[in-house]
């Protein structure tokens, strides 16, 4: 070989390995890791409006379904109850995109980390108004459509979603989930007519899911199309910004977050449920002066919820949330007729020696409230006529299950922060991160963040770490080791 041409050969060398490396660059800066095994897939926001705050709340339901695998005959009468956690999905704001049948067919959902079905309406549902606006399956499009018709019933506390289950594949970003049982819906509660998304993809375990069925996570991983375990999320509620968040199945994407994560078990299956230490209120982020602390004595259940906007947590210790940072709820007749009516020394007698009945009326939960906070202000050896109206006070400040607790847009700079303590280490949040601001047309509102939610002893109480609390911290699902972790998000 004459040396014009080695010369030209080993140019053309150097020049393959400088394109390369800078594709590789351009890999990483751009995806993180091209060749990592990673599922990527970019949400979508949806700021929420005056319709769509008034109507989400969370709350307490029942899931039905058949038993009988292959019982395609069974009727509603034959379906079996079991309650479960459930909650409206109207105040969520992070959906995104997948792929049903073959070709796919496009559909948004809402990824959940407290539920564990995938469902989307179905080209049959034709006499449900809420269907209508929405992506519907179609079975007869799909080559790899397998029909199972076993009927299922989701219920809500507010409407019920029915329909039947069918297997087909699933794409997830850039992957394809073979053999995928889903819930095709055939009627919808009104309250899924203002959803931006067509149907719900659950993020949780199978004990927990509707007839049993395998969740799209868990076929993700047992046919191998992740390298690891886990699943991460990251949010954005910067409204400037177009990305809304992005949800990475088998990894991180270490652009998100900054520091350590902070790793604590699952504490029961099931759910992505954990312990909180305590929960703080402070004037600043790194403690401050302490206005409040003592919520929780002995621990605090908390679910790990991507499907709510909001932080949830039993009336008692929400209404005092929200009277430390300022919000005005609703009166409450009721919790007023209480003060006014009963004797201290006889409310606070009855609840030690009896408790109260628990009939899950609006009368007994505001009955507890108020002896609850007697009981505190008593042991801080206040006059009784101070308790009496500082419990009056309490009462003009009560959630109503249906409403929200308003704050003054121009305080909020002023307000204090609230912390969690997971793990030993605690999470703040600026009032900036636990309040919501809706804008309509000419009229801006904000609300706080802590909403009102009373489980049952049987599985309560709990509380709900929602989108607020996922927005300021990166969160990472270790399905592999049963923990959740929680860094700074970026």
């Amino acid at each position: 070989m004459s040396f014009s041409l080695r010369a030209l050969v080993n140019m053309g060398m150097k020049l393959l390995v400088v394109v390369i490396c800078l594709l590789d660059l351009a890999c990483i800066f751009a995806f993180g890791n091209c060749t990592d095994g990673l599922v990527r897939i970019g949400l979508k926001r949806w700021n929420l409006d005056h319709n769509s705050i008034n109507a989400a709340r969370i709350t307490r339901g029942e899931v039905i379904y058949s038993v009988v695998k292959g019982d395609t005959n069974c009727n509603i009468d034959c379906l079996k109850d079991d309650v479960v956690y459930l909650r409206d999905y109207l105040g969520t704001q992070f959906y995104g995109e997948i792929g049903i049948g073959s070709p796919p067919q496009q559909f948004t959902v809402a990824f959940d980390t407290g539920s564990s079905n995938l469902w989307v309406p179905s080209s049959k549902c034709h006499f449900s108004i809420a269907c209508y606006g929405h992506s519907k399956y179609r079975a007869r499009l799909s080559s790899t459509f397998t029909k199972i018709g076993v009927p299922c019933k989701i219920r809500y506390g507010s409407g019920s979603i029915y329909g039947f289950f069918s297997q087909d594949n699933v794409r997830v970003g850039g992957v394809v989930i073979k053999d995928q049982v889903f819930s095709e819906a055939t009627r919808e509660g009104l309250r899924f007519l203002l959803a931006q998304f067509d149907g719900i993809l659950g993020l949780g375990f199978q004990d927990v899911a509707v007839g049993k069925v395998k969740p799209v996570w868990y076929n993700m991983v047992q046919q191998g199309l992740v390298t690891q375990q886990v699943f991460s999320i990251w949010l954005n509620r910067n409204p400037k910004l177009e990305v809304g968040g992005e949800i990475v199945f088998g990894g991180v994407d270490w652009r998100h977050f900054s520091g350590d994560h902070t790793f604590v078990p699952i504490a029961q299956s099931g759910y992505w449920q954990i312990e909180v230490g305590d929960i703080l209120i402070a004037s600043n982020s790194t403690g401050g002066r302490n206005l409040f602390s003592g919520f929780c004595g002995d621990g605090c259940a908390a679910i790990v919820d991507s499907g709510s906007s909001f932080i949830g947590g039993p009336t008692t210790m929400i209404a005092q949330i929200n009277h430390v940072i300022g919000a005005e709820g609703v009166v409450s007749l009721e919790c007023k007729k209480v003060v006014s009516n009963a004797a201290i020394e006889t409310m606070v007698d009855i609840t030690n020696s009896q408790g109260l009945q628990d009939d899950g009326s609006a009368l007994c939960n505001f009955c507890e409230t108020t002896v609850f906070w007697l009981q505190v202000e008593l042991k801080k050896h206040r006059p009784k006529e101070n308790v009496l109206r500082y419990v009056n006070e309490m009462c003009e400040r009560l959630p109503n299950p249906r409403r929200k607790s308003f704050i003054n847009c121009d305080n909020i700079a002023n307000m204090p922060y609230v912390s969690f303590l997971i793990g030993n280490k605690s999470f703040p949040l600026s009032p900036e991160q636990y309040t919501i601001k809706v804008v309509q047309g000419s009229s801006t509102i904000c609300l706080s963040g802590f909403v009102a939610l009373d489980v049952p002893p049987t599985n309560g109480p709990l509380w709900i770490l929602g989108d607020l609390f996922l927005a300021a911290y990166h969160t990472i699902f270790d399905f592999g080791n049963l923990k959740v972790g929680f860094a700074k998000s970026s």
